[in-house]
């Protein structure tokens, strides 16, 4: 039902300088794969093979990345190393359409950017910011909910009150089985303000009537085109439903959330687990 997926990737990077000054955040590497790898990965373990990937300055990298390369894969064949070889060519059964981002304006101004490229198709939004462990199915369990109901679908989590103003949050009437119909959306509020501790992460299934709202709405927090204004005036519109996720997220645009990303993804390799545990057990016994 959903075959593209929009994956925003023109942020600044400010949260890691100075090692994103000139490299693209989304290319950090997460053990041996970049960020935005995990991301389409994720998609396509649920069968979405269409991605738009939102870029900006200094950002050439990440299409290096999901390109053909002639010279690299020569070598490897030279050297018999057919193994590297299937692992760099895993995704070339995907199709990857890249649109530069004149200035970072917000989510909601990247997601618009990519409105010819997705035309009248529900799509999905996943931001690489936050890694889902791989054995949860957080995507999957969206795209059946929006299967039901035919309207968006966004992830929630709850969060510590002291954190609501890092996040969107929403106002909803739980039916059940971890779904919220959703009455409002408030981006980073208060504390005192916030109507809930349910926080919007980054995993979104949208339908095509959000681009007719992003063209309308103003700049909000931080003079930015929030996505989270566009949902809460499409909900006069029509129902848009929250999936509280109680899985395994990673907020790796965090430096903490990526030393935690890390070290969990390692762990799941069978080729480092054991060295990691032990080394980690060693480690904490000198500090």
């Amino acid at each position: 039902m959903i075959k593209k997926a929009i994956l925003p990737a023109a942020g600044l990077g400010t949260r890691f300088l100075p090692v994103t000054k000139a490299s693209p955040k989304e290319m950090l590497p997460i053990v041996d794969k970049p960020l935005i790898q995990y991301s389409v990965e994720e998609c396509e373990r649920y069968g979405i093979d269409e991605f738009i990937i939102i870029t900006g300055k200094n950002k050439r990298a990440i299409e290096d990345h999901f390109d053909y390369s002639f010279e690299l894969e020569e070598t490897l064949k030279q050297k018999g190393l057919h193994n590297l070889l299937d692992e760099i060519n895993q995704h070339s059964n995907l199709s990857f359409a890249f649109i530069r981002q004149s200035k970072p304006l917000g989510l909601g101004h990247a997601i618009l950017c990519s409105k010819p490229y997705v035309k009248d198709e529900a799509f999905a939004v996943l931001l690489g910011d936050d890694i889902i462990d791989p054995d949860d199915n957080l995507l999957c369990d969206m795209i059946k909910l929006y299967t039901k109901y035919r309207s968006p679908v966004i992830a929630l989590q709850q969060v510590p009150e002291s954190d609501v103003s890092k996040y969107g949050i929403i106002d909803g009437d739980d039916i059940g089985n971890n779904i919220i119909r959703l009455k409002n959306l408030v981006e980073k509020p208060r504390i005192e303000d916030a109507p809930s501790n349910y926080a919007v992460i980054g995993r979104y299934i949208l339908t095509n009537d959000i681009f007719d709202v992003l063209e309308t709405i103003q700049p909000g927090s931080g003079g930015e085109y929030q996505l989270t204004d566009a949902l809460s005036l499409l909900l006069s519109k029509r129902p848009i439903y929250g999936y509280l996720f109680k899985g395994r997220r990673y907020d790796a645009g965090d430096k903490f959330g990526f030393l935690q990303a890390t070290i969990s993804l390692s762990l799941k390799r069978p080729e480092f687990a054991p060295m990691l545990k032990k080394y980690l057990t060693d480690l904490t016994k000198t500090f």
